[in-house]
């Protein structure tokens, strides 16, 4: 973090994993249901157009907690603040979670001078978490801010409209933040499409981004009974840094699981292969 982000190593509240495997305090996962990948109208008012927004929480890794996005429907009307309050109400995936305080009301999200300011009320002082995740909770809102106006530009987080100060008895949070390099708070292969419970016909596409070895990420689906029908490998645009990908796969009514995992060299030797999976159903 930035020296705006003072981590206080001698404080860590240190919960079990919500997301399994890893060491750290535990983000909360929200309940799972269907998120739409299209822009559509919920109604016949223009007010309700909906647009799509990446929308970032965190994942248990082999290297700890990490962020992982959801590409999520938010109104067309305020995108900015529908994104943070999907971010702080949690994920659809429930390999996903967020530690914010499900309590804290969204004031304003805004393009100020020099930087994007996100208003929250004093619900988001509390969480429970120790410094490492907390640090990462810092990085969360600014993906997800700068996803909606800006990814270039720096996050400033006010509390009732003030600079926020210490949070979670922590950190401190006075002036703007930049995003981290991606490669370092990031889990290195993401699925964007389909998102989690999205009904399809075949073939079924897949995409997303993932920073890995020699641009080679392995694939496979699998059935309800956890076999495996489908598998390949898909080539990223780029070798270890975050770049695209995309494949097709024809498969028969039924329900199923993409996964896509890091190309592993070295056998195992570096911990369990990052990986990442969405849920869907062929009509």
């Amino acid at each position: 973090m930035k020296s705006s982000v003072l981590v206080s190593l001698a404080v860590a509240t240190l919960l079990v994993s919500a997301c399994g495997g890893g060491s750290g305090s535990s983000p909360t996962s929200a309940p799972t249901s269907s998120v739409p990948t299209t822009s559509t109208p919920t109604s016949s008012a223009p007010t309700d157009r909906t647009v799509t927004r990446a929308v970032y929480y965190v994942v248990d890794t082999r290297t700890g907690f990490r962020l992982a996005r959801e590409l999520r429907q938010v109104p067309a009307s305020d995108p900015a603040v529908g994104a943070v309050e999907a971010m702080i109400a949690g994920p659809e995936d429930p390999d996903y979670a967020t530690s914010w305080n499900p309590a804290t009301r969204v004031v304003d999200v805004r393009r100020a001078p020099g930087a994007i300011e996100v208003d929250l009320s004093a619900d988001a002082r509390t969480a429970s978490v120790g410094s490492g995740l907390a640090a990462l909770m810092v990085q969360q809102l600014v993906y997800t801010a700068s996803a909606a106006l800006g990814p270039q530009r720096p996050v400033q987080l006010l509390i009732d409209g003030r600079p926020a100060g210490e949070l979670w008895g922590v950190l401190t949070w006075t002036g703007p933040e930049h995003r981290d390099p991606p490669v370092d708070v990031r889990n290195l292969v993401q699925i964007d499409v389909p998102a989690e419970g999205a009904a399809l016909h075949s073939p079924v596409t897949v995409r997303g981004d993932a920073a890995v070895f020699e641009a080679t990420l392995p694939w496979r689906v699998l059935d309800t009974s956890g076999r495996v029908v489908r598998s390949g490998t898909a080539m990223t645009a780029e070798g270890q840094r975050f770049s695209p990908y995309s494949f097709r796969v024809r498969l028969p009514a039924g329900r199923y699981v993409a996964e896509v995992r890091e190309d592993d060299p070295s056998g195992g030797e570096g911990g369990p292969a990052m990986t990442d999976t969405r849920s869907f159903t062929v009509e």
